[in-house]
């Protein structure tokens, strides 16, 4: 058996953080969990420090908790915070095919076993690169181009995914913040000098003839079951619990457990329904259902009507505002662990344009979602695929066609 170190080793070359751009800073935080890249860091060191000086082709791995299964491929040069560990494939082997090996589960689980401490725990650095990997049955470079075109195809439909939210948040803001929908002869409303009044409930200037509408006049909010232990088994639909919501307003199902039999259908969220989790840090946070789940209670779901596609674009970009946040936050109660109702979120007032702008507004937004929804099981389907196809290629059972891979 191969051993990890016979194909790669630690980056320790150094950088300061004054020699490099915000985007080409890496921590653990800003490289996402279960395999899904990295975003761009929230700031740099407040003071001057030395970072590891990774480079294209690198892969970086973030050390602190290994379980949550945070890599990625670098495709830029960058510095990187010390808790964040960079592998460089060695003279002669593949980059992409180091990057297949450290996707894989079986990699992680291998690193939680050696990682030391319980709330915090961190890989050993020494236990890693003595990972064991099997002997190949076909080229490390046609392994590695596969799964880094895989993994390129997931990101590119993550890119057009965060394009489409923000075409839809853009025209939400022109239409419903700088209140520039087209009037009767096109022309944007407000800066063709249309009447606008103060609403008091809103504590701002709308439309004439507009007014305000709680969310449970447009969407009331429903919670979800108080699923217990004994409910869980390995089939069936997943269920929604708040960790399974994210800042990205996705959910991530990875590790969600399923009910087997449940006829409850109250309690289902179904594709392009809206989800809210009701408590502790999440509170507040929300997500569209790709799919069929099941909603656990400390998560609401808005209740859309029979076709929530043709209603979801409004108020999905309307609790984006940071006064839906800020009347979340006003009404929970508890310190440690603050909650709110179904019946307080109903409670919330938004923005009730007329029907017409209305209507417009949510038939644009409606491609727009369905596209999104269309990419979002695409990247599901592909991380399947991925997941699974890695081991059945590094143990031989199956094999990568080179040909489709020479120039």
């Amino acid at each position: 058996m191969t051993k990890l170190s016979s194909i790669a080793d630690y980056v320790t070359d150094k950088i300061s953080s004054n020699d490099i751009a915000l985007r080409e800073y890496v921590t653990t935080d800003c490289i996402l969990q279960n395999k899904k890249g990295r975003e761009i860091a929230t700031n740099l060191p407040p003071q001057s420090c030395c970072l590891t000086r990774y480079q294209r082709g690198d892969v970086l791995i973030a050390n602190i908790r290994p379980y949550l299964k945070k890599v990625w491929f670098a495709d830029i040069d960058g510095g990187a915070s010390s808790d964040v560990l960079v592998f460089r494939a060695k003279e002669g082997h593949s980059p992409s095919f180091l990057y297949a090996v450290l996707l894989q589960d079986s990699f992680f689980d291998y690193v939680m076993q050696g990682a030391k401490g319980s709330k915090m725990p961190r890989g050993d650095k020494e236990q890693i690169l003595r990972y064991e990997m099997p002997t190949l049955s076909c080229s490390e470079e046609s392994i590695g181009t596969f799964f880094l075109n895989l993994d390129q195809k997931i990101r590119l439909n993550e890119q057009i995914n965060q394009n489409l939210e923000a075409m839809a948040k853009q025209l939400y803001d022109y239409w419903f913040v700088q209140f520039d929908f087209p009037n009767e002869d096109g022309n944007p409303y407000k800066s063709s000098g249309g009447a606008m009044v103060w609403n008091e409930e809103l504590k701002r200037e709308i439309p004439q003839g507009w007014s305000n509408m709680s969310i449970g006049d447009y969407a009331p909010c429903k919670s979800g079951y108080a699923f217990k232990s004994k409910d869980f088994g390995g089939k069936g639909l997943p269920v929604i619990k708040i960790g399974n919501i994210q800042e990205n307003y996705t959910l991530d199902m990875t590790d969600s457990q399923c009910i087997d039999l449940f006829n409850k259908t109250l309690f289902l969220a179904k594709r392009y329904d809206l989800v809210i989790a009701m408590t502790g840090a999440t509170i507040g946070k929300f997500a569209i259902s790709q799919s069929n789940y099941w909603v656990n209670q400390r998560v609401g779901r808005f209740d859309l009507g029979d076709r929530p596609l043709s209603r979801l674009g409004f108020l999905f970009n309307s609790l984006k505002q940071e006064y839906f946040r800020e009347q979340v936050f006003q009404i929970a109660c508890g310190c440690a662990q603050p909650n709110i109702s179904a019946e307080q979120i109903d409670s919330i007032s938004i923005l009730k344009p007329n029907d017409v702008i209305l209507n417009q507004f949510n038939k644009l937004c409606e491609p727009l979602l369905e596209l999104q929804s269309e990419n979002y099981l695409q990247i599901e389907e592909l991380t399947k695929q991925r997941d699974e196809l890695l081991p059945l290629l590094m143990n031989g059972q199956v094999s990568v066609n080179s040909d489709l891979y020479d120039d």
